[in-house]
């Protein structure tokens, strides 16, 4: 059965979230809100949380997880980003985008794309991810809660512990998030690519 934490959205209680980063570190999986939709995190190197993600969602090899980060100090230890990339994440971050990029060899082989070797990265902008990495140290190894057959990601936490209340450790609730998954974007060209439009405003890469 899934643990339940609830967390103030503005002011995240500290005993909260450090009952829930012991968890991950433990190897916990757990779904979490941000700045766009829920979203499910396991800590980096944690295999079996991977192929737990992949198994809740039916993903197949192919899929890009994504890197949440909390600043671009942490984000350059894991991807690769020039000048001119790096100006243009910036203009949007932190906010409600995922970048596909480069990895570097910080990132374990299971995570990256087979053929690309690249990565989902992202600065969310929001209050109880930012203390969760704070606490953590590192970043969270993550995929939207998006449930196979279903169109929209569930936005409500006890809605999310119903659901998957076997599948997964934690539950982290700080109150309603959009239904919106992130903007993604894909930086392998000289042009950006916007390869989904979601929370995030596309016209910043068009």
């Amino acid at each position: 059965m899934a643990r339940y934490f609830d967390v103030h959205p503005q002011d995240p209680q500290r005993r909260t979230i450090g009952q829930a980063v012991e968890l991950i570190k433990d190897g916990g999986l757990v779904a979490y809100p941000t700045d766009s939709c829920y979203a499910l995190g396991c800590q980096l190197g944690n295999k079996e949380g991977l192929e737990r993600i992949r198994e809740i969602r039916s993903l197949d090899d192919k899929h890009h997880f994504t890197l949440i980060c909390r600043d671009f100090s942490q984000l350059g230890q894991f991807v690769q980003i020039d000048n001119a990339i790096f100006r243009s994440i910036k203009a949007a971050t932190p906010g409600s985008y995922t970048f596909i990029l480069p990895a570097t060899k910080e990132v374990p082989r299971r995570m990256l794309h087979p053929k690309k070797k690249t990565v989902g990265a992202r600065i969310p902008d929001h209050r109880v991810v930012q203390a969760l990495l704070a606490e953590l140290g590192e970043p969270l190894v993550s995929s939207t809660l998006l449930l196979p057959g279903q169109e929209d990601p569930m936005t409500q936490g006890w809605e999310i512990k119903e659901a998957l209340d076997n599948q997964i450790d934690a539950v982290i609730d700080s109150g309603d998030c959009g239904p919106d998954p992130t903007t993604v974007v894909d930086f392998r060209s000289p042009q950006p690519e916007i390869v989904r439009r979601g929370a995030g405003d596309p016209s910043l890469f068009e």
